[in-house]
């Protein structure tokens, strides 16, 4: 069973009764808090990682485009070309 307190009955059940605004206001300043919030270097880090990796997609799509586009135009040109 989950450590929270923010649920107190079955999902889904007929008798859904609604949070009030500041016990929700409440609960969403307790989740915040929970939160852990990387360090610079981590940042520094996973925005390398994600800028690498982006970087390596566009050029494989880039690479693929154009070789199937080459093949296409062979194909469809009759492939006699001089």
């Amino acid at each position: 069973m989950p450590d929270s307190k923010a649920v107190h009955g079955e999902r889904g059940g007929s008798a859904h009764k609604r949070t009030s605004i500041p016990t929700f206001y409440r609960q969403v300043v307790a989740e915040l808090r929970k939160v852990v919030y990387p360090t610079q270097e981590q940042l520094i880090t996973y925005f390398i990682v994600v800028m690498v990796f982006v970087i390596f997609m566009m050029t494989l799509v880039s690479l693929l485009d154009l070789g199937f586009g080459k093949l296409a135009f062979e194909v469809f040109s009759g492939g006699s070309s001089s």
